[in-house]
């Protein structure tokens, strides 16, 4: 179907923005997306996009045809979900979306134990702490800490997973033990903040006696990444708000510390979001219900064996 093909990497490229990005989200090199380009235009007598040497961008008539491409290829990929229930073989790709530690240490050792059951599908994991669009980057899957705001994302929930502060020993010494969560803010503690661009307050949610409470805690410095965070903390830089189950080994092996076990923050939600469109493709179930199996096993050995009040 190089016809059709064709017209799934220009979709793709008016999505993102460039024809090299648009190819890699379809696993094609840049030189192939290119010709693909090139193929369709030359069949529909047009010129699809406007190219300088900085950037491309539909034309007026590119945008018109963008608009009824996406409904063409939506509809074949209802029709094909729609037919491969009486597949024996699922066939495809599946687009994940995960943050970064979570990815590491739960999603990704999955993916290979999934593939193995499931050899024609092929999983194109991406790692990101940043907030995604998951309709504009055409995710299939998200395996997330949190609920969605969104409603058109239906969440199906694997475990509440518990929440914990720490900080290294040699932090402790020098900078003493928090007893009440008001020492974070008061007590000249520095609070290790994953913030990104944009942010414009930054606080931590606790569990106190008369109800989760909010602290306008500060650091000397913060990161969009959750791992640079806890490497952070390792180095004795900081207390740092963490899932449990991210720590849990640290934690095990005496190089961070639980603090404040008394008043943790609230546990977060581990659930699958995906659209509600993608209910009817039979690969995406198979997915879900794996991952929901595996991830909470998975998790809760990570924590097992370790005491903590969380």
């Amino acid at each position: 179907m190089p016809y059709l093909d064709s017209i799934r990497v220009f979709v793709r490229t008016v999505e993102l923005g460039s024809i090299t990005a648009g190819g890699r989200d379809l696993r094609l090199t840049p030189a192939v997306a290119s010709n693909r380009i090139r193929e369709l235009e030359n069949r529909l007598g047009i010129r699809l996009f406007n190219r300088t040497t900085r950037k491309i961008a539909p034309t007026e008539v590119g945008r018109l045809f963008y608009d009824h491409a996406k409904e063409i290829i939506e509809a074949l990929d209802k029709a094909e979900a729609a037919v491969a229930e009486y597949s024996q073989t699922p066939r495809g790709s599946i687009k994940v979306l995960s943050p970064l530690g979570l990815a590491r240490r739960v999603v990704a050792p999955l993916v290979p134990e999934f593939n193995d059951l499931y050899p024609d599908l092929a999983i194109q994991l991406r790692l990101s702490d940043r907030k995604v669009d998951i309709f504009d980057e055409r995710v299939d899957v998200a395996i997330v800490l949190g609920t969605p705001e969104d409603s058109s994302l239906k969440a199906r929930k694997i475990m509440d997973c518990p929440r914990v502060l720490c900080a290294a020993p040699v932090y402790l010494d020098h900078f003493g033990t928090p007893e009440k969560p008001e020492d974070l803010v008061e007590g000249g503690h520095r609070c290790l903040l994953l913030r990104f661009p944009g942010t414009q307050e930054y606080f931590w949610t606790l569990q106190t006696k008369t109800g989760p409470a909010r602290f306008n805690v500060r650091g000397p410095y913060d990161a969009d990444e959750g791992d640079v965070l806890t490497e952070w903390a390792l180095a004795g830089r900081g207390i740092v708000n963490k899932p449990f189950f991210e720590v849990a080994g640290h934690i095990r092996s005496g190089a961070l510390v639980p603090v404040l076990e008394d008043t943790p923050p609230p546990p977060v939600a581990l659930a699958c979001l995906y659209p509600h469109r993608r209910l009817l493709d039979p690969k995406i179930r198979l997915f879900v219900d794996f991952m929901i199996r595996k991830c909470k096993a998975r998790v809760e050995g990570m924590m097992k064996g370790v005491s903590t009040a969380v």
